[in-house]
């Protein structure tokens, strides 16, 4: 009797087997998720585009056989965009990361003829159904290089190149002038607007102009390293932005603020992999991992550097907040701006269109 079942049984799988090619054949692997990257400026050592190059780089580290990526470089913001981002739709890509603010309604044109494509608006803050923005609070790092500045001025005087007039950099400058005059309340910042992200002779062009006019450290919100050389060239301090550039500027630079987008990039690829993707809205700053500070050059004494990563943890913990006024904070045409026991909330700070006390310059409109 036993063995009539048993034969039974493997008379049954084996007509299973036959009917069910599920049974015999392995499932087929899923095609890997295709990532489209659009970078505003080529791809160098260091800066704005070699961060989101990073970026797209840890994604593909941390997500092997599960995505495949491209990008192009080097894409102005406007019609070209426009052009490249829909090509990158077109070509299969079903996430699309833009990360440079003139990308956001090129990202929002295409996005409308492309519904099951999901796109990142990396600076955007115009969103929808299958466009999700983020950005970082990049003010936070600003505030910490400050401190930096403040304590190695001998002139008590900081430059600041400057891209565009939008909130973003207003923020950074802003930032930077609390940060520096907390310390050192004597401090003026002198800023130059170059309508520019990236252009290195002009970068470097206003960096000697202000070196000329007493500037002892600068600062920059531009998307090359010539600020960086033009400080090792002259001999005067400066502050990175975006990536460490010690090896472009190993005497000059005093820290660097630096932008993480690996987790993030990683985090959205994940969503759209297992399907939990939505058209979220973030701003994440040294708590979340996006902004640090550190590497200091070889000028910076170690009470500075222990200083400056001391008020990293307060802004990490929550207990100090760049626009929370100790004291009233006036622009610098004498308006009140923050007053003393309040913070500006978070709408008021991504709208943000005054200079602070001591900034030297005008807002470029």
């Amino acid at each position: 009797m036993y063995k009539n079942l048993a034969g039974s049984a493997v008379a049954a799988l084996a007509a299973a087997c036959f009917l069910s090619p599920s049974f015999s054949q392995p499932k087929p692997a899923a095609d890997p998720l295709k990532i489209g990257f659009v970078y505003v400026a080529p791809i160098t050592d260091a800066g704005w585009v070699r961060q989101h190059e990073e970026g797209r780089k840890a994604v593909e580290a941390a997500l092997p056989g599960k995505v495949k990526t491209t990008f192009v470089e080097n894409v102005p913001e406007g019609a070209d965009a426009e052009r490249v981002i829909r090509d990158l739709a077109q070509q299969g890509n079903k996430l699309i990361f833009t990360p440079s603010f003139g990308y956001m309604e090129p990202t929002l044109k295409v996005a409308r003829d492309f519904p099951d494509v999901k796109f990142e608006s990396i600076t955007g803050y115009k969103a929808a159904p299958n466009v999700a923005t983020a950005n970082a609070r990049y003010y936070q790092g600003r505030y910490l290089a400050g401190v930096a500045a403040g304590r190695m001025t001998k002139t008590h005087i900081a430059g600041y190149v400057a891209g565009f007039a939008i909130p973003e950099v207003l923020q950074g400058i802003n930032a930077f002038t609390l940060g520096m005059r907390s310390v050192d309340p004597q401090a003026q910042v002198k800023v130059v607007w170059l309508d520019a992200w990236f252009d290195p002779p002009k970068e470097r062009d206003a960096a000697m102009t202000l070196f000329n006019q007493g500037v002892d450290v600068i600062a920059f919100h531009t998307g090359s390293t010539a600020v960086m050389a033009a400080a090792q060239e002259r001999g005067k301090m400066a502050v990175a932005y975006h990536s460490d550039m010690r090896k472009v500027a190993p005497d000059a630079q005093i820290v660097a603020v630096t932008h993480q987008w690996g987790a993030y990039y990683t985090q959205r690829a994940q969503a759209v992999l297992d399907g939990s993707w939505k058209a979220t809205s973030v701003w994440g700053g040294v708590k979340e991992g996006m902004i640090r500070v550190g590497d200091f050059g070889p000028k910076v004494p170690k009470a500075v550097q222990e200083e400056v990563l001391a008020r990293q943890q307060d802004i990490a913990s929550g207990k100090l907040q760049v626009f929370r006024a100790v004291e009233d904070v006036r622009d610098n045409e004498g308006k009140l701006a923050i007053a003393k026991g309040t913070s500006l909330r978070d709408d008021q700070i991504l709208t943000m269109n005054w200079l602070a006390e001591g900034v030297q310059g005008r807002i470029a409109r």
